[in-house]
């Protein structure tokens, strides 16, 4: 269930990283699996990733 990661070097936009986030959560009570949950960490460091270059670009 974990989708691909994209090829190096790809930037996902914050929106993309969102969806793919909203996806884990099928239903607000469901409880993640490990293997969910690992890639819900790594969602969420690639979101912050992507939030921090937003405000470097904008500065």
């Amino acid at each position: 269930m974990s989708p691909t990661p994209p090829p190096e070097g790809v930037v996902r936009s914050a929106a993309e990283l969102n969806a793919a986030i909203r996806a884990l959560w099928s239903h607000p009570a469901a409880r993640l699996t490990d293997e969910q949950r690992e890639e819900y960490r790594r969602l969420l460091a690639e979101l912050r990733q992507v939030e921090q270059g937003d405000v470097a670009t904008a500065a």
